[in-house]
């Protein structure tokens, strides 16, 4: 009896490392398909983008399908970062895509993602944006760079929401903090070339006038 008993636990087990194995390959593979479409997203590649970030919508799919029945494993950390990154490569691929606007973002029923990882995604969308303002900047493109701080004030704003134990949210509260460092920083950027450009324009104003 016993042995019967143990060969049973025994399979279940073998067939739960078969599916941890699995996904853990499948999740590695959503994680470097959104880097590179991060990547082409600030390269002004959006196709490519779109492309990858396709194929790693399916591959969470089939996460889901590989962990049904293994809830322990599908909690376990490694698909919640692996749709932690494809939210993030979403959100920013639609806002530098169609512009800084806050409708355009999708939201987790329609990336499929769970709601902790979500946020998290949209935690480090600030990081991507401010990365891009500083682009725009250095493109002298201020009033630009000016809506997409715009975003990441919202961002911030709607993060601020959710106080809740970082059981429930997953360390959001952190994530948070660093979203305000990044938000100040980048304001102040932001603030430093409206300045400069007004400057600069005002001296070429007086060497217009001067000629």
């Amino acid at each position: 009896m016993i042995i019967d008993i143990s060969d049973r636990i025994r399979a279940k087990l073998e067939e739960k490392d078969a599916a941890r194995e699995q996904s853990l390959t499948t999740s590695r593979e959503v994680v470097r398909n959104c880097r590179k479409a991060m990547s082409s997203i600030h390269k002004g590649k959006f196709d490519r983008a779109a492309s990858l970030l396709e194929e790693s919508s399916h591959s969470l799919k089939r996460l889901n399908s590989l962990l049904q029945g293994h809830p322990d494993v599908y909690n376990s950390g490694f698909v919640e970062h692996a749709q932690q990154e494809f939210v993030e490569c979403s959100i920013v691929l639609k806002l530098l895509k169609t512009g800084p606007r806050t409708e355009t973002i999708p939201g987790p029923e329609e990336l499929e993602v769970e709601y902790t990882a979500y946020l998290s995604g949209l935690g480090d969308v600030n990081g991507e944006l401010r990365r891009h303002i500083l682009d725009l900047i250095r493109k002298e493109q201020a009033s630009e760079a000016e809506e997409f701080l715009d975003i990441m004030e919202d961002i911030y704003s709607a993060l601020m929401m959710f106080d809740f134990p970082d059981a429930m949210t997953r360390g959001l509260r952190h994530k948070t903090d660093t979203t305000r460092a990044i938000l100040e920083r980048t304001r102040g950027d932001v603030s430093t070339a409206i300045r400069q450009l007004k400057l600069e324009n005002a001296m070429r104003e007086f060497e217009r006038k001067i000629d």
